[in-house]
């Protein structure tokens, strides 16, 4: 069967993946200061000019990562409304969505390199936070949508819940992945499970 040829779209769109994964095999191994544009564009088969061709800079690739990372997220949190969902199933999907996130986010690390770097690096601080800002505003627009199908009343703004979900979920994945034997899986899950009962769904833990 002949092999059917790329577009130069799909070849460019192509090289970028390439670049992408394995920029982040290797943020994840090495970390962000530590990998080099030479680094990443050696582990995708190419040349440093290919890096350069599709990104303008190691932040900016990096950047472009968590977006990937971000999208993946946005996806699990749309399908909790999927197919009308009554209360309870809508519900369950919000529990198991949040109670496997510290286990499935493979991306946590890339996470946690971000914020060091944005406190570091004035010009990246300020595209981070950018993005920062529109993933809490994404968030809470979902948070106010889940209010209004399940008919929930809302215990505080929910910007205010959007960044107190936010920092729960992070801190509770970095104990489980600095400390699994003391913060196991199942303590992990309890602990959003309580905070979604009482805060979000409005009942008793």
């Amino acid at each position: 069967m002949k092999r059917q040829r790329l577009t130069r779209e799909q070849s460019k769109d192509q090289t970028r993946e390439r670049l992408l994964d394995a920029a982040q095999a290797i943020f994840m191994k090495k970390g962000f200061v530590a990998a080099s544009v030479e680094d990443i564009a050696a582990a995708a088969g190419y040349t440093r000019g290919a890096f350069y061709s599709n990104f303008r800079s190691k932040s900016e690739l990096f950047l472009e990562l968590l977006r990937r990372d971000h999208e993946v997220m946005q996806a699990g949190l749309q399908a909790i409304f999927a197919n009308a969902a009554s209360r309870e199933e809508m519900e369950e999907r919000v529990l198991r969505y949040y109670s496997n996130l510290h286990r499935e986010n493979k991306c946590f690390l890339l996470w946690v390199e971000a914020k060091l770097l944005a406190v570091r690096d004035g010009r990246f601080r300020m595209r981070f936070n950018a993005f920062m800002h529109e993933k809490l505003e994404q968030l809470s627009a979902y948070i106010r949508e889940f209010s209004a199908r399940v008919g929930t009343p809302m215990l505080m703004p929910p910007e205010t819940l959007a960044i107190g979900l936010m920092g729960l979920c992070d801190g509770v994945q970095f104990f489980y992945t600095v400390d699994p034997q003391n913060v196991p899986a199942e303590m992990a899950e309890k602990v959003l499970a309580g905070f979604f009962a009482r805060v979000v769904f409005g009942r008793e833990a």
